[in-house]
């Protein structure tokens, strides 16, 4: 990769090159499930074992973002996206519309898990839009790097609650979770946590992403000019927009009495230790590293990225 990054910009100009980054582009963009290139996700999501999907979720779409991130910065380099007009653009364009059609698709949604699949396929998205803001400001890259931490914290969090729910009461559709908060307490209040985390209350992760993408955006607003304040109007309506699919299950879960027919029988009511404790712990860092995004780390991070930039490798 070294020697690739040494070799390659005499022939940034060669189409054989130029069509291989479009083909690698393309290739980790289905890995990643960036919209549009996300139709395989929704249903390995939603029929894959619940401990499945946690490891897709939290895990192998982030490896798939890192490696996107290593060829751009590692071989092509910022130069090479920065020589083609538009290339940037492009993609933070394919971003913020995936960030709105995977919020609606959500929306549609009555399967939980379901839901959360598409609910993935927009906050990649976010990760896809702080990609193509990173050529023209660090803060862009610090969102992407933020949201990949943000993004396996919470998701991780939310398809293990969805798995507790399913081992206890095989509750799927969203439609049966009345008084689930009472009968569940621990995992539907560690559900509330990764969810408003998901929606950017802060002082959540989810926040700090957020907010670290629309200053990268304001940053961006020489280059882009009103593109960029589009961009910021993308990112917070989407918090609107996944205030309505979160909000809809807390609803059900808390103030929507019923459901008291539901027996946990043999394995009683709340969902065992060992579900539990991994449940509870990802619930507390999505509070946690929000906290520390939000005062020590952004300030020796940035530092780092932007070395990182001036190298044109990401280590």
């Amino acid at each position: 990769m070294g020697d690739l990054r040494i070799l390659l910009p005499p022939l940034y100009g060669n189409r054989i090159v130029q069509t291989a980054f479009i083909f690698i582009l393309i290739g980790l963009s289905i890995k990643c499930a960036f919209f549009p290139l996300h139709i395989w996700q929704p249903n390995a999501y939603t029929y894959a074992p619940s401990a499945v999907s946690v490891i897709i979720a939290a895990a192998m779409s982030k490896v798939s973002v890192y490696a996107l991130i290593r060829i751009i910065y590692s071989v092509f380099t910022l130069e090479f996206i920065r020589s083609y007009a538009g290339v940037d653009m492009a993609i933070c364009w394919m971003g913020a519309i995936g960030i709105i059609a995977g919020s609606l698709l959500a929306i549609m949604q009555h399967n939980l898990k379901r839901m959360l699949a598409y609910s993935s396929v927009s906050q990649m998205a976010y990760i896809m839009l702080g990609i193509g803001l990173s050529p023209i400001t660090a803060w862009g890259l610090l969102g992407v790097i933020a949201h990949l931490v943000n993004h396996a914290l919470t998701k991780g969090c939310l398809f293990l609650a969805a798995g507790a729910f399913i081992y206890k009461y095989d509750l799927v559709d969203i439609r049966n979770f009345e008084g689930l908060g009472k009968k569940m307490p621990y995992a539907s209040a560690a559900f509330t946590l990764a969810a408003l985390s998901m929606i950017g209350i802060p002082p959540s992760t989810g926040f700090a992403t957020k907010l670290f993408l629309i200053f990268a955006s304001l940053h961006a607003t020489d280059v882009f000019a009103s593109s960029a304040y589009l961009f910021v109007a993308v990112l917070l309506l989407s918090s609107l927009l996944n205030l309505v699919y979160f909000w809809r299950v807390i609803e059900r879960m808390y103030f929507i009495k019923g459901g008291e027919e539901m027996d946990g029988g043999e394995r009683g009511r709340e969902a065992p230790l060992s579900m539990l404790g991994p449940l509870v712990l990802l619930a507390a860092l999505c509070i946690l590293v929000g906290i520390l995004w939000l005062t020590k780390l952004p300030l020796p991070l940035l530092d780092a990225v932007l070395s990182g930039l001036r190298l044109e490798v990401f280590l």
